[in-house]
């Protein structure tokens, strides 16, 4: 099978473990052809001498969104490349199909665009959501309108236009978890769609458990590295055939190098993950015990997030910091600590940020690969650096830590 006719939809294997997925998936047809990695195919364009099968193709696509048979024609509508990432995401999820797109706001827009064109614009949401997303739904950029509403709120939530419900679980940035099997019941024949970037498939897979559509920023833990910037949505053939369709329209196509580093990035997914949840376990214990924090937010499923509010100014310890880097974004090797109600979630009305749990105090850890006694070293630092501890305040600080995860 020549490189460039990948097939993206080959009969699946035996079922095997995650970690030997992250490893073979996308990548099974390679040694047959004589080859041990992925090709990166760059092409924009493909040669074809037969116009007339070129248009019978084109039709096909416009009709159904499947994927061209043979070599694409353009590489707005596919790439061999990123084809092989996206088989490689759909196993790791369990679904039919993945669509990747060039960042995760890409997927998402993509996803609403879909529902609005069947007149599906009304979307049912539970904050917190990544502060972008929210923001996408709320300032109705795309002509959609959304209902906020907690877990137990959905079923009345959503109405004969309702074309989507939305939850983020581990949530951005409390780390706050739903129910995912509970809530797919309350939404009844509209989708769910779980953005499960802070869990990736080794902690969760959200269609298991009910979800229609899962969405990832590759970006994140799916990349790895912090050199990639990617979206995924994961979903059934007949909503990627959908997916593509607004991908070739609008263009938010990923570039076939992200998708090379993505499947280097899925090969080492799991043992990153589960090294730095360990870490991220064990951070997450000692804050609780440091009078200086006054509740440490972890999340039940584990993973490499942590979220912790301080008694002090939590930009003294953004200021601090050494070992680990000031930053937006998460998932990389190296251990990330941002201040959500300056950056990630400053675009969120500030009424809404606070009643979804985002203190001005809180700050957001992404934990890297590094070793737990420098980071904890580093982090004891910056906490001391000018911030401090309320006497007062000991007894409530108990109170907030025992009721953290």
């Amino acid at each position: 099978m020549d490189a460039l006719s990948f097939d993206a939809s080959p009969a699946l294997p035996t079922p095997r473990a995650l970690a030997t997925e992250a490893v073979h998936a996308g990548r099974d047809d390679l040694a047959a052809q004589g080859l041990h990695a992925v090709p990166l195919d760059l092409s924009t364009t493909y040669p074809s001498h037969d116009a007339r099968a070129e248009a019978a193709r084109i039709d096909a696509f416009a009709t159904t969104g499947a994927r061209p048979d043979g070599p694409p024609v353009y590489a707005r509508l596919d790439n061999p490349t990123t084809a092989r990432f996206e088989t490689a995401l759909a196993r790791l999820e369990g679904t039919q199909s993945a669509v990747a797109f060039a960042s995760g706001m890409a997927a998402l827009t993509a996803v609403l665009l879909v529902r609005a064109s069947m007149g599906l614009r009304h979307v049912v949401a539970v904050r917190p959501l990544y502060g972008c997303s929210d923001h996408l739904l709320t300032a109705g950029l795309i002509g959609t309108e959304v209902t906020w509403t907690d877990p137990a709120g959905i079923a009345d939530a959503i109405r004969p236009d309702t074309g989507l419900v939305m939850v983020e679980t581990p949530a951005n940035p409390t780390l706050a978890e739903v129910d995912i099997r509970a809530v797919a019941r309350a939404c009844g024949s509209v989708p769910l769609l779980v953005d499960s970037t802070f869990a990736t498939p080794v902690l969760q897979r959200p269609v298991e458990h009910g979800a229609r559509i899962v969405l990832h920023s590759a970006t994140k833990y799916l990349g790895g590295h912090g050199d990639v910037l990617a979206g995924v949505v994961a979903c059934d053939e007949e909503f990627a055939g959908r997916l593509r369709q607004v991908r070739f329209a609008t263009g938010g196509v990923l570039h076939p190098l992200a998708s090379y580093l993505l499947l280097r990035g899925l090969s080492t997914l799991p043992v990153r993950m589960r090294a730095a949840a360990t870490t991220a376990a064990d951070l997450a214990r000692r804050l609780a015990a440091d009078p200086r924090i006054a509740r440490v937010h972890y999340p039940e499923i584990g993973g490499a997030m942590v979220s912790f509010e301080v008694y002090g100014d939590p930009h003294d310890v953004i200021a601090g910091v050494r070992l680990i880097t000031p930053a937006v974004s998460l998932g990389s090797v190296d251990t990330l600590i941002q201040h959500p109600a300056s950056i990630s979630h400053r675009i969120v009305d500030e009424d809404d940020r606070r009643s979804a749990g985002v203190s001005d105090r809180l700050l957001r850890m992404s934990v890297g690969l590094e070793d737990v006694e420098d980071l904890w070293r580093d982090l004891t630092e910056a906490l001391s650096a000018r911030s401090g501890r309320p006497a007062a305040a000991e007894g409530g600080a108990r109170e907030s830590r025992s009721a953290a995860r």
